[in-house]
């Protein structure tokens, strides 16, 4: 009975394991982003520099915004531009921000070498009050793999 079991477990595993193949083909075919956009060029063996030059950038002209004087439950909003000089396409995986009073927007879709994007981050003030400093981490897979981007404000 007990090899039996051993034998039924062991069958069991290895049939499910069989259509992992025909699984990873079909991603891109379901709307996800090919794994051929990603490179990592960091290894055991060390940088791989011609990798690492190849990879996209996130450049924005403006980390930091600061909304002044902002009211008791004022929902605010800035937006915050960025440029792709890498060359290739630069993907954002996530973004959050480091409080839930403070939501990010952002694209979704790769951003070509040399095209640009929008980062639309939205602070609720509603229960803050006095100074404010939040942060907004982007992942992507950019040279800089996270970038952080910085809002501030007076709540009255």
């Amino acid at each position: 009975m007990k090899n039996f079991l051993i034998l039924s477990s062991l069958i069991l595993l290895l049939s499910a394991c069989g259509d992992s193949k025909e699984q990873a083909q079909d991603k891109p075919e379901d709307g996800l982003l090919s794994t051929d956009l990603v490179a990592n060029p960091h290894s055991a063996k060390g940088l791989d520099t011609a990798l690492y030059n190849e990879l996209p950038t996130m450049d924005f002209e403006d980390t930091v915004y600061n909304f002044g004087r902002l009211e008791e439950g004022v929902k605010a909003t800035h937006v915050f531009e960025f440029v792709n000089n890498g060359k290739t396409p630069l993907i954002i995986s996530a973004a959050k921000g480091s409080c839930g009073c403070t939501a990010p927007d952002y694209p979704r879709d790769p951003i070509a070498p040399g095209g640009s994007g929008l980062v639309q981050v939205v602070f609720n003030t509603d229960g803050k009050s006095g100074h404010q400093e939040k942060s907004i981490a982007i992942t992507t897979n950019s040279k800089r793999a996270v970038h952080m981007l910085y809002i501030k404000a007076d709540v009255e």
